[in-house]
């Protein structure tokens, strides 16, 4: 089934993506919750002429994008966190990546920011997707609390 995406659908595709997926998952779930629309033909028209009236917008986005992504890689990003030696007490997650982002001046969201769970101190890298053609190696460090 062809269907046309309403909005990022994560590991299927992005806005205005044409993809195809299996009968249940697109009638039982994408369809339903608004995710997609069946990419009937005229469906696949109306799109291109989006597409293409929206062209220049998108160098704007991708432009802003790419100036926000030189910024993050010049930030070193310190996290603090209780350890005992080099083992955390609990872990660092996205969550705590996006505080510490905030306190640099940065906002994220932190659905656009993969970097696993972390448990021991050490220097790590996150990925942060800015776009769908802009994606930043975000390098980062947990360092033990002082106490």
């Amino acid at each position: 089934m062809e269907l046309i995406l309403k909005q990022d659908v994560q590991n299927l595709g992005f806005k205005d993506d044409v993809v195809t997926v299996k009968n249940g998952y697109g009638r039982n779930y994408l369809i339903p919750q608004g995710f997609a629309q069946l990419a009937t033909a005229s469906a696949k028209k109306v799109l291109a002429e989006n597409l293409k009236q929206r062209a220049h917008k998108e160098a704007k986005v991708v432009a802003d994008a790419k100036a926000l992504a030189e910024t993050l890689k010049g930030l070193e990003i310190k996290i603090s966190a209780k350890a005992g030696g080099e083992k955390l007490f609990g872990s660092i997650t996205n969550i705590d990546i996006v505080a510490a982002l905030e306190k640099a001046g940065q906002s994220i969201d932190r659905k656009f920011i993969t970097s696993g769970i972390v448990k021991r101190t050490g220097k790590y890298s996150a990925t942060v997707r800015l776009h769908r053609d802009v994606i930043v190696d975000l390098p980062y460090e947990i360092v033990a609390e002082k106490a």
